[in-house]
């Protein structure tokens, strides 16, 4: 493809634009119809079959008409589905934490889940113990609190609109949530993606390209069935580099711009802690920039972020301070981790007294770092396709534009923080990979500026063939990644998997 820029191109663009994110969109979708616990279906079932198999024969020794034994069957069926739900549309300890806590908010008005719990359904690993404002012990959700109260804002109209609670209908005021917080929103990032891929592109090919990583290739698409910080992460992310750009690159000094930029900054670094790299950054340079628009409109945006961040963490705590900073205390009172509790008359330990798995932690750093990029939960080794961003970085680096050079140093310097944040700066019981997930997702929330950083080399590439077969296998390569946890995104990679059935990883 050449480089014109003529309205045609331009139109023709735009179209498999759309068709791309129509595809997306549409394939998100429906995984999320179909998202269940498959692992719990057929044992489910076997349970059923099994208790009322003595049922069944019972009533045949009792010559009952067809019609009276198949009305006695099907009412001995219904009492025992009732009592043996084991299938749910949560898929893992991680998203349960946050829907026990946004199903406690919303229909308790408390952040304490220990009504909420039991152990078939509503249970999970994700969370913490400390005294509540009554001064006896509760348990919370160990995730960052102004996320939830969010969501529970919207259970908590869905619940008043249609008397569906997460408990009686799961499935679909689950998934109807998911799709209103997950899938809309990378739909909306997706748009970003192609806006900036029109402004910075120079060629057909290099632009269409990472729309379709975008759409198809991170796993952003992976996470969307389930409920997670990341995809918000990453939205936040491409809204702030969005209305960066317009005013970095585009000389905007408009107050709103800046506003909207402050708020996504700030939403992003509530979400992905060590997104507060970006937000640092982001705020001194446009302090530099324009002072007044700073003081009058991303500085109150970003002050507005923080107090409901350490406010929701207040009010669900009772301390500023979020939970994983009460895991080291040598006080008993003080290490929230540390714990036993009782479910339906069975007391259980905490599962972070005794960890298990990959969730020991990785004892050498040096292995760490090399399976977190390249080995089986590598960013570079899963999704390839980010080797290109390195090299477009790098070109972006030597850009006649200042401002391009400048945004691409800032995301570079971000990039190195916090992968040594990650991999250098972890405590022992930290290095786990993210835990049983599909990809390193404490990185995910970068997508967004990767795939800008991604256009040079995109762009460049598109010029022979040979180039554009690499991009397309690094594509495919990643789309396999990203495809692979069909099911259920908080399984270990391919890779892993793969090295464990060869024996190279202890099962």
């Amino acid at each position: 493809m050449t480089d014109l820029d003529s309205d045609s191109h331009r139109q023709l663009r735009w179209a498999v634009y759309w068709l791309l994110i129509a595809v997306a969109v549409g394939s998100m979708s429906g995984r999320l119809m179909s998202v269940n616990s498959v692992n719990r279906m057929d044992l489910e079932i076997h349970l059923i079959n099994r208790q009322l198999a003595p049922i069944e024969k019972e009533l045949e020794s009792q010559n009952l008409s067809s019609e009276d034994f198949e009305a006695k069957l099907h009412e001995a069926r219904e009492k025992i589905v009732a009592g043996r739900t084991l299938q749910r549309p949560f898929l893992s300890a991680n998203d349960r934490s946050r829907w026990l806590a946004i199903r406690a908010l919303a229909e308790q008005g408390t952040y304490e889940i220990d009504k909420l719990l039991d152990r078939d359904v509503w249970n999970t690993i994700d969370m913490v113990q400390h005294r509540g404002r009554d001064g006896e012990l509760h348990l919370y959700s160990s995730k960052p609190p102004l996320l939830i109260t969010l969501l529970a804002g919207e259970y908590w109209v869905i619940n008043k609109l249609t008397g569906m609670t997460l408990e009686s209908h799961p499935y679909f005021v689950g998934r109807f949530m998911l799709f209103t917080i997950n899938i809309l929103p990378l739909a909306w990032m997706y748009f970003i993606i192609a806006q900036l891929a029109e402004r910075f592109g120079r060629t057909d090919w290099g632009r269409i390209f990472i729309v379709a990583a975008a759409c198809f290739a991170t796993f952003l698409t992976t996470f969307a069935i389930v409920l997670n910080n990341h995809i918000i992460g990453a939205v936040s992310a491409a809204i702030t580099l969005s209305y960066f750009v317009r005013i970095w690159c585009d000389g905007s000094t408009r107050k709103i711009d800046y506003a909207v930029c402050g708020l996504a900054a700030a939403f992003t670094a509530a979400n992905e802690l060590p997104a507060l790299s970006m937000f640092a950054l982001i705020a001194l340079a446009l302090l530099l920039r324009d002072r007044q628009a700073w003081l009058v409109g991303f500085l109150p945006s970003a002050v507005l972020v923080a107090v409901a961040a350490f406010g929701t963490n207040y009010a669900a705590h009772g301390t500023w301070s979020p939970p994983y900073a009460h895991r080291y205390a040598s006080d008993p009172e003080e290490n929230w981790y540390q714990y036993t509790y009782t479910v339906e008359g069975v007391e259980i330990e905490s599962y972070w007294a005794n960890r298990q798995g990959i969730d020991r932690g990785e004892q050498s750093k040096w292995v760490y770092a090399w399976h977190c990029l390249l080995g089986h939960h590598g960013v570079f080794s899963l999704t390839p396709i980010w080797l290109l961003s390195m090299v477009g970085l790098a070109m972006w680096l030597r850009s006649s534009e200042t401002s391009e050079r400048q945004l691409a140093t800032g995301i570079a310097l971000i990039s190195i923080v916090c992968l040594v944040f990650y991999l250098g700066m972890r405590p022992l019981e930290d290095r786990n990979y993210g835990g049983m997930t599909s990809g390193f997702r404490w990185m995910f929330w970068f997508a967004p500026l990767w795939l800008w950083g991604m256009l040079p080399a995109t762009d460049s590439l598109a010029s022979s063939r040979s180039g554009r077969v690499l991009c397309l296998v690094l594509l495919a390569m990643s789309v396999c990644s990203v495809s692979y946890p069909t099911w259920n995104p908080w399984t270990q990679p391919w890779i892993y998997e793969g090295m464990e059935s060869l024996g190279w990883i202890p099962g």
